[in-house]
C-alpha cells in the first residue's frame, strides 16, 4: 500500500503538472526564470494523468511516468515567460544495459507524441526497448503542452469551418474559402496568445535540447517521423556537438521547405501523384483476384475523378461520393498500404456505379465505406470529435502555427485561383487539394518576422545521421529523402522499396540497421536498399 507521504508527493506532482500544462508562466524577474537561465532543472517524473494512461496499453501503464519541463517561450529571452512541455518516459527494460534516452517525434506538425513512448514496440526492436528510456512528448502548443488555440468554443470553430472547402473549385467556393480562411487567421490573432510568435521548428529544437539536459543525457538520441525529420535536422545543425544518433524517417526537404513554401507544397502534391500511380500499377500487376480495381486502373481512376468533378455519384446503397471524398480518402489511404485493398474495392464500386455494365467485383472483396486514416494523419484522434452545445474548443491549431511560421509564402491570396489551376494541371488528383491548405491560409497568418531556422543545414555531426526513405512515400516523396541526405553535413541514406508514409517497424532489414546504429553507433552503408515486411495486396 502507498504510504501517506508518498501519496501526497504523487498528488503534488500531478497537480503541478496539471497547472503547468495549459499556462504561460509570466515573470521576467521570477526565481524560476532566473534558475532556468542558469541551468536546466532535472525532469521531475511522477504519475501520468488518468486520461493519459487510458490511451496506452494496460501492460504499459505501470511502467510509464510523466513530467512537465519548463522552457522559455522565447529562447532569445531565457529569463522571460516560460511554458510547459509534457513528456512521458517508458524506462529501459534492462537498467543495467541502459545507454540513455531515445526521444521520439511522430510528425505533423502538430502531432501529439506523448504516448508514443508506450507504443515503442510498434517501431523499434526489443533490443532498443531494453537499452533506452523511450521519451515521447507533445511539442509546445500541441496536445497537452499549453495548446495553441484559435477559438474559445467549438461553435466558433464550426462557424468558421462552414464555407471553408477542402477542395474549392467554383468561383463561389473559392471566394467563400478565402473569406473563411481569413476569418480563421483573424481568430488566431485574437486568441492564440504568447506562443503565436514562437512556434517555429527552431523553438521546438531548442525545447528538445532543454529536455535532453533535463533527463540527464550528454547528447541527443532521437527518431523523427515525417515533419519530425525537420525537427531532427534543425537540432543537428543548431547543436551538432550534442547530436549522438539521429534517425530521420519519411523526410522533408529542409532547404526548400524553409525558403519557398509554395514550391515545397507543389512538390508534395507531386509526391502523392507518384504514390497513387505506383499503387494503381501494382493493382493491375496483382490482378483482380487481389485488387478489385485491376484492369486499366489508371484510366478508370482518371475517369472517376473527371466524372466526380462534374457532380457526385450515387452508390447502390444510396450514399453519394463526391470529388472531395475521393481525393481525401485516397490521400489518407496512401499513407498505409494495409488499406489499399479496401480503397481499391471502394474505387471499383464507384466505377461500377458510373458504368452499370461493368463487372462489379467489389462485393467479393468487401468495400470499406469508412476512411481508414493512418495514425500519423488523424490529428492524434481528434479528427472524430463531435461538438455538443456550448462545448469548449479542445483541439489545437499548432499545424498552421508551425507551418505558417516556418514556410514563407507571398503575403497575398490574390493569385490563389491561378496557382491552384496550375497545380491541378500538373497534379490532377492532388494539386488543388494541396493548394487549399497552407497556400491559402499562411498568407494571412498573423505573425511577422518570426524567429525561425533557415540554415545552414550542412554542419558536421560526429556520427552520421541516418536518413530513411520509402520509394513510394506519398506525403514526403523519396526525392525529399535524397535531398535531406545531401543537404546534411554527415548523413547515410537507406531506402526501402515500399509504399506508405514512413517505414520503421515494417521492414526487418531497415529495423536491424537502425538498431545497430542506435545501440552501437554503427551507421549503415550509404545507399542500402531494404524490403518491407509485406507488400500491398498480399
Amino acid at each position: 500500500m502507498t504510504s501517506t507521504p508518498a501519496l501526497v508527493r504523487a498528488v503534488r506532482v500531478a497537480l503541478i503538472s496539471a497547472l503547468a500544462l495549459g499556462t504561460i508562466v509570466s515573470g521576467p524577474g521570477t526565481a524560476s526564470a532566473q534558475t532556468e537561465a542558469a541551468a536546466v532543472r532535472p525532469a521531475a517524473w511522477g504519475p501520468c494523468a488518468a486520461d493519459v494512461l487510458a490511451e496506452i496499453p494496460a501492460a504499459e501503464r505501470t511502467k510509464v511516468s510523466c513530467a512537465v519541463q519548463e522552457v522559455p517561450v522565447d529562447h532569445s529571452r531565457p529569463r522571460g515567460d516560460s511554458t510547459g512541455v509534457i513528456m512521458m518516459k517508458r524506462p529501459a527494460g534492462d537498467p543495467a544495459k541502459k545507454i540513455g534516452s531515445l526521444f521520439i517525434n511522430p510528425g505533423g506538425p502538430g502531432g501529439a507524441g506523448l504516448i508514443y513512448s508506450a507504443y515503442g514496440s510498434a517501431f523499434f526492436t526489443p533490443e532498443i526497448l531494453e537499452k533506452f528510456d523511450l521519451i515521447g512528448f507533445d511539442p509546445r502548443g500541441v496536445g497537452r503542452s499549453a495548446p495553441l488555440r484559435c477559438f474559445r468554443t467549438q461553435e466558433e470553430a464550426d462557424a468558421v469551418n462552414v464555407g471553408w472547402f477542402a477542395l474549392p473549385i467554383t468561383k463561389d467556393e473559392i471566394a467563400s474559402s478565402l473569406r473563411q480562411s481569413k476569418a480563421y487567421t483573424d481568430y488566431c490573432k485574437i486568441n492564440a496568445g504568447p506562443l503565436l510568435n514562437h512556434m517555429s521548428t527552431e523553438a521546438v529544437a531548442r525545447d528538445l535540447d532543454v529536455m535532453r539536459e533535463a533527463v540527464g543525457d550528454r547528447q541527443l538520441t532521437y527518431v523523427g517521423f515525417s515533419y519530425g525529420t525537420l525537427l531532427g535536422a534543425t537540432y543537428a545543425n543548431i547543436f551538432p556537438h550534442r547530436s549522438r544518433a539521429l534517425v530521420l524517417d519519411g523526410n522533408v526537404d529542409p532547404h526548400l521547405r524553409l525558403t519557398n513554401g509554395a514550391q515545397y507544397d507543389r512538390e508534395r502534391a507531386r509526391g502523392f501523384e507518384i504514390a497513387l500511380d505506383a499503387m494503381l500499377r501494382r493493382c493491375d500487376t496483382v490482378g483482380v483476384a487481389k485488387c478489385a480495381f485491376a484492369g486499366d486502373a489508371r484510366k478508370k481512376f482518371d475517369n472517376i475523378r473527371q466524372s466526380l468533378r462534374k457532380g457526385p455519384t450515387t452508390l447502390p446503397d444510396g450514399t453519394q461520393v463526391t470529388l472531395t471524398q475521393l481525393v481525401g480518402r485516397t490521400a489518407s489511404n496512401l499513407y498505409s498500404p494495409s488499406t489499399f485493398k479496401g480503397l481499391t474495392a471502394w474505387l471499383q464500386s464507384i466505377h461500377a456505379a458510373q458504368n452499370p455494365s461493368a463487372q462489379n467485383s467489389s462485393a467479393a472483396l468487401g468495400v470499406q465505406s469508412v476512411v481508414d486514416v493512418p495514425v500519423l494523419n488523424n490529428l492524434a484522434g481528434r479528427a472524430d470529435v463531435r461538438a455538443l452545445p456550448d462545448t469548449p474548443y479542445t483541439a489545437d491549431d499548432s499545424y498552421y502555427a508551425v507551418n505558417c511560421t516556418d514556410k514563407p509564402f507571398a503575403r497575398t491570396n490574390r493569385f490563389w485561383e491561378q496557382t491552384a489551376n496550375r497545380w491541378e494541371k500538373e497534379s490532377p488528383t492532388f494539386g488543388r487539394y494541396q493548394a487549399a491548405s497552407d497556400l491559402m491560409t499562411c498568407p494571412t497568418w498573423p505573425t511577422r518576422n518570426p524567429d525561425r531556422w533557415i540554415g545552414p543545414w550542412n554542419r558536421n555531426t560526429k556520427n552520421p545521421i541516418v536518413v530513411v526513405g520509402n520509394y513510394y512515400d506519398p506525403a514526403t516523396q523519396y526525392l525529399f529523402s535524397q535531398r535531406m541526405a545531401k543537404e546534411l553535413g554527415n548523413a547515410r541514406l537507406i531506402s526501402v522499396d515500399a509504399f506508405g508514409h514512413c517505414i520503421l517497424g515494417d521492414s526487418a532489414g531497415a529495423d536491424a540497421a537502425v538498431t545497430r546504429y542506435l545501440v552501437d553507433l554503427t551507421a549503415p552503408v550509404h545507399g542500402s536498399v531494404f524490403q518491407p515486411n509485406t507488400q500491398p495486396f498480399a
